[in-house]
């Protein structure tokens, strides 16, 4: 006499995988015209400032152009259903996204799972991939270096980018480009990296992307994301004059 079972096996991947998540993958934005490789004091906080004020000044409110989506309440949810990781994954916050290049070194991850509203795979083809490593190119670089087998990006519903914007690199590389429901199975993830991305994403959404990064339940480790104080309507004549002349 034989039973059957209906057993729900859960079957994990067993490739060591970067989650790398940046914030502006949940930002919508009417303002698509930013365009920055240097991520500093002046790029992502004095520039919004400077936005801001020039905004103002033609009658616009530059935070309405920006609206933050609801998917940031059941993000973290819907990644567990696909990603395998526990209490002792480590988990790194950051400012530039470039320190995912660094963590799938120091994690031997063989690919990486990438949010974004940008690939990061390198802006200006294959010589691109020639500069040092920076927010915009790192993806690329450790495809380009053998680092890492394969990458997979999953775009943001707010990105203006088209696959077909890296035609050389995604010839010679293995680059997926997902949506969500693409992903199958358990995949095992070695570490988790939140970008804030502060020259794409703006100030005052600071204290909701706290909020996202405890919703996860993990501890983590913060790496050079300083504080932005943000507080237009409290800014001197001076203060103004010195950011609109940045």
């Amino acid at each position: 006499m034989s039973l059957l079972f209906d057993i729900d096996f859960e079957v994990i991947e067993l490739t060591n995988s970067l989650l790398s998540i940046d914030w502006d993958y949940f930002i919508s934005t009417k303002n698509q015209n930013i365009v920055s490789f240097v991520e500093n004091k002046r790029t992502i906080l004095d520039d919004w400032y400077k936005r801001y004020l020039q905004a103002k000044s033609k009658g616009i409110n530059l935070q309405k152009l920006y609206q933050l989506s609801e998917e940031t309440k059941t993000f973290w949810s819907k990644i567990k259903k696909v990603f395998h990781y526990d209490g002792d994954t480590p988990v790194f916050v950051s400012d530039s996204h470039a320190l995912s290049y660094d963590l799938v070194k120091m994690y031997q991850c063989d690919e990486v799972f990438l949010f974004d509203a940008h690939s990061d795979l390198g802006y200006g083809g294959l010589s691109s991939l020639k500069f040092d490593v920076n927010c915009a190119n790192w993806l690329g670089k450790l495809l380009h270096e053998d680092v890492i087998e394969q990458a997979n990006i999953v775009y943001s519903p707010y990105t203006l980018e088209k696959p077909s914007f890296f035609k050389e690199i995604n010839r010679l590389y293995n680059v997926n480009y997902l949506k969500f429901n693409d992903i199958q199975g358990k995949i095992k993830i070695r570490a988790i990296h939140i970008c804030r991305s502060g020259a794409w994403s703006p100030p005052w959404f600071d204290s909701t992307f706290i909020e996202f990064i405890n919703s996860l339940g993990l501890r983590y480790e913060i790496k050079d994301c300083p504080a932005r104080n943000w507080n237009p309507n409290n800014i001197s004549f001076s203060e103004q004059l010195t950011y609109l002349m940045a």
